[in-house]
């Protein structure tokens, strides 16, 4: 069985013109002014880790457009009975589920059940692998403080190799010409992350990372992780840690990004992070219109 019509499963194999039309739709949509675009559909939350910001604006996004909202999390589920992921994609759509958000620890799940359910399946993140909506949402905000995406720099900085956020995002600012550049120890931010896109330069330096950038992509770095592939804490901050004094190297204009959840004192400081430049809070308020058009695309009423 092929995936239904209006899933998202990633961003990879999703063409240029179809992620134009899900952007300019996204600005159409309003969560303060709702829309029955869905009145009446079930949009079923299947997470299988923890998320605040994703499962949140999706709920919220699905309740705005008229939908009702099913919450099912590992915990306290069939799920942490042992109950096999097809046998639950199985049961919630004999309930009614009209829409499947799946959040899971494994890469390929949700491409797993969309071959075997016959309703769209959303990706809010498998694994290493890849978190469509966050691209897309990541994309919309830098096209709201961007004209455009051509002659952008991208500059991310910090775990590139354990992060689906940076998967997805490269695949699709590649596909709109824009100049990317990881970086981070190699532990994090290996060589062999160029494979994610043509063109694509890491360098182990932040201030070359930095030089001419109009977008500076944070990303969260654990500290357990850290400990285990025997990264000292204090180097890592003193080398990748984005400060003030740091910010400047990039364009004036840049603006700083962050999927969250932010760890403050490692990944950036407060006064970067609460600073002018920033737009992490306006990511997460992003994440709401963004998702309505997601679930709209998913329903076929992206017109």
């Amino acid at each position: 069985m092929n995936p239904a019509r209006g899933s998202l499963l990633g961003i990879e194999h999703l063409e240029a013109a179809e992620i134009l039309r899900l952007l300019k739709f996204a600005r159409r949509m309003n969560p303060d002014k709702p829309r029955p675009l869905l009145k009446g559909k079930r949009v079923l939350l299947l997470f299988y880790e923890a998320s605040t910001r994703t499962r949140s604006s999706f709920e919220i996004a699905a309740k705005s457009m008229g939908a009702h909202t099913v919450l099912i999390q590992s915990a306290g589920s069939s799920i942490e009975k042992g109950e096999s992921l097809l046998d639950t994609g199985y049961t919630v759509r004999a309930v009614g589920a009209d829409i499947i958000v799946i959040r899971h620890p494994n890469a390929g799940a949700p491409h797993v059940m969309a071959q075997h359910i016959d309703v769209p399946v959303i990706n809010a993140g498998d694994g290493l692998h890849e978190h469509p909506s966050q691209a897309l949402l990541d994309a919309y905000t830098i096209l709201r403080n961007k004209k455009s995406f051509k002659g952008l720099q991208v500059a991310i900085v910090g775990d590139i190799f354990h992060s689906r956020v940076a998967r997805s995002a490269c695949h699709l600012l590649s596909k709109f010409g824009v100049k990317i550049i990881l970086c981070g120890p190699p532990e994090l931010a290996p060589d062999i992350a160029t494979t994610l896109a043509p063109g694509i330069r890491v360098t182990r330096h932040i201030e070359d990372a930095l030089h001419g950038t109009d977008v500076v992509m944070l990303l969260r770095v654990q500290k357990e992780r850290l400990s285990g592939l025997k990264i000292d804490l204090s180097e890592y901050i003193a080398r990748y840690q984005m400060n003030q004094t740091r910010l400047k190297m990039a364009k004036k204009d840049a603006i700083v990004m962050h999927p969250g959840p932010i760890i403050r004192g490692l990944e950036l400081t407060s006064e970067v992070a609460d600073g002018a430049q920033a737009r992490i809070l306006e990511e997460v308020h992003n994440g709401v219109p963004m998702r309505m058009a997601i679930l709209a695309r998913a329903m076929g009423k992206m017109r």
